[in-house]
C-alpha cells in the first residue's frame, strides 16, 4: 500500500498547483467585461477622464471596460464595494485624493482604504480653482476674504461630499485665511456644479477640467488655481500662493486601484495597458484639452504615492479641524 502524502509534502504540492495556475490565469484575462467603479456622479472631475481612458483600454483589452458610478458618503461607498469585490481584475477602483483623505476623516471604517488595495497606475493630475458666482461682489481672492470676514458663515461653499478633495481643499484655503464660510456637501460633483452655476450656492474649490467651460463662458468666476503654477489653460489666473497664501498646493489626482490579492501578473498587465493608453493620441489630447497631467506610474510608485498622500492629508485634517458635518 502506498505510504499516505506528510501534511507539508501536501501543502507544498497544493503550492505549487497554485502558482502554476496563476500564469495561466493571467494569459486568459481577460475573458469577460471588466467594471471599474467611479465613486462618484456623472459629471464629476474624475468621471469624464475615466471615460476616456475605459474607452481605449476596451480596444486595447478586447473587452468591454465599463465606468460604474456609485457616489455617496464621501466615496466610501463605491470604495467599499471594490474593497470586497473577488480580487480577481474584474472590479477596478477609481481612485483619488479623497481616498487618501478617507483613511483620517473615516476612523471606522470596514476597509482600510490604503491597505485593502492593489496599486495599478496613476492616471492624472489636474489643478483645483476656486471659483465664485458672478453674483459675489469678488473678483480676487483678497476681496473673497474681505467679504468673508465681514459674514462670516453666511457665504455658503459647495462640494462633492463630506471628506472630498473639494471640502478640504476649501477647508485649508480657509484655514490659512483664518476665514468662516458654510460647507454645503452634495453628493458628487455634478449637483455641487448645477447649483453653483445656478448661485444657490456661490464658492467652490472643484478640479479645473470640469470647471472651464462655465468659466470661459461667464457662468463663473475664477479667482486663483491652487496648482503650484499657473494654469496654461487659465494664464491670467493667479495661483494661491501668488494669492498671499504661500506653500498652497494642491491637485485633484486619479489612479487605478485593484482589490488586495489581485495576482501580480494581473497587476502588470493592466499597469501596461493603462501606462500605453496615457501615452495614445486620444488620451493625450483629451487630457491637454482638460489641463490634466499624464501621470502614468508603476505600480510601486503609485502606492509610495497613495501613501504619501494620506500623510499630507491627515496633517491638514489635524491642522484644519475638519470634520464630518
Amino acid at each position: 500500500m502506498a505510504k499516505p502524502l506528510s501534511f507539508s509534502l501536501r501543502c507544498i504540492i497544493g503550492a505549487c498547483a497554485v502558482l502554476a495556475l496563476t500564469p495561466l490565469a493571467a494569459q486568459e484575462y481577460p475573458n469577460r467585461p471588466i467594471r471599474v467603479i467611479v465613486p462618484f456622479s456623472p459629471g464629476g472631475a474624475v468621471d469624464g477622464p475615466t471615460r476616456v481612458v475605459a474607452q481605449e483600454l476596451t480596444k486595447r483589452l478586447n473587452q468591454q471596460v465599463v465606468v460604474d458610478n456609485r457616489p455617496g458618503a464621501g466615496a466610501t461607498i463605491g470604495t467599499e464595494a471594490v474593497a470586497k469585490a473577488a480580487p480577481d481584475g474584474y472590479t477596478l477602483l477609481l481612485a483619488s485624493q479623497t481616498n487618501a483623505i478617507s483613511a483620517t476623516l473615516y476612523p471606522k471604517l470596514s476597509f482600510n482604504p490604503i491597505d485593502d488595495f492593489a496599486p495599478i497606475s496613476l492616471i492624472g493630475r489636474e489643478p483645483g480653482v476656486l471659483v465664485v458666482h458672478p453674483s459675489l461682489p469678488a473678483k480676487t481672492v483678497q476681496e473673497l476674504v474681505e467679504l468673508a470676514r465681514s459674514k462670516p458663515g453666511q457665504i455658503d461653499y459647495a462640494s462633492s461630499g463630506n471628506g472630498s478633495g473639494q471640502h478640504l481643499f476649501a477647508a485649508q484655503l480657509f484655514s490659512m485665511a483664518n476665514i468662516k464660510l458654510n460647507h454645503v456637501p452634495y453628493r458628487g460633483s455634478g449637483q455641487a456644479t448645477t447649483d453653483l452655476i445656478g448661485g444657490v450656492v456661490t464658492v467652490s474649490v472643484p478640479g479645473l477640467a470640469g470647471m472651464l467651460p462655465h468659466i470661459r463662458a461667464g457662468k463663473l468666476r475664477a479667482l486663483a488655481v491652487t496648482s503650484a503654477q499657473r494654469s496654461p489653460q487659465l494664464p491670467d489666473v493667479p495661483t494661491l500662493a501668488e494669492s498671499g497664501f504661500a506653500g498652497y498646493s494642491a491637485y485633484v489626482w486619479l489612479g487605478l486601484l485593484a482589490p488586495k490579492g489581485t495576482p501580480a501578473a494581473i497587476v502588470e498587465r493592466l499597469n501596461r495597458e493603462v501606462v500605453a493608453v496615457l501615452d495614445g493620441a486620444e488620451v493625450k489630447g483629451y487630457m491637454a484639452n482638460a489641463s490634466i497631467e499624464a501621470l502614468g506610474s508603476s505600480p510601486a510608485e503609485f502606492g509610495a504615492f497613495f501613501r504619501s498622500e494620506r500623510d499630507t492629508w491627515a496633517k491638514v485634517i489635524r491642522e484644519t479641524g475638519a470634520k464630518l458635518d
